[in-house]
């Protein structure tokens, strides 16, 4: 399986110039807890632990730019990579998500334990449904 079957596409991206406010305003808008930070290439991401804990832990202004909290640089994968050795640099990487990447590097989405969680639990129950059919049975 490939991590482009699992991952969220609905994604936004902000400048590293938007307000940390406003970024906080588009993670809730939008049901997410990380935003990739783009300025012609993705260079960042802040997560809402990072709003919590370099902004308002530290008393930080929430119109300061965002930029002073990201984390730079992205540990990523590509759509094209395969799912259990994404989960496996998620683990290696001790990350709960990861910014996927098209084939031409440009942000696609995002993947997330949660993408990989309920695909476990999608797959789970469609075995489940196989074995209990007892047109299909072969014990």
């Amino acid at each position: 399986m490939k991590v482009r079957e699992v991952m969220t596409t609905k994604i936004v991206t902000a400048g590293p110039g938007a307000r940390i406010r406003r970024v906080a305003q588009l993670m809730s808008e939008v049901d997410t807890g990380i935003i990739p930070i783009i300025d012609g290439d993705a260079i960042g991401v802040v997560t809402d632990r990072d709003i919590v804990i370099r902004a308002v832990a530290e008393g930080i202004s929430c119109d300061q730019p965002v930029s002073s909290i990201m984390t730079s640089g992205i540990e990523g994968c590509l759509e094209e990579d395969d799912l259990l050795e994404a989960a496996a640099r998620m683990s290696e990487l001790q990350m709960r998500r990861l910014v996927v990447f098209d084939a031409a590097g440009t942000v696609s989405g995002i993947l997330s334990l949660g993408d990989i969680a309920v695909r476990q639990e999608e797959m789970a129950g469609v075995a489940l449904e196989e074995i209990s059919d007892d047109t299909q049975r072969r014990d």
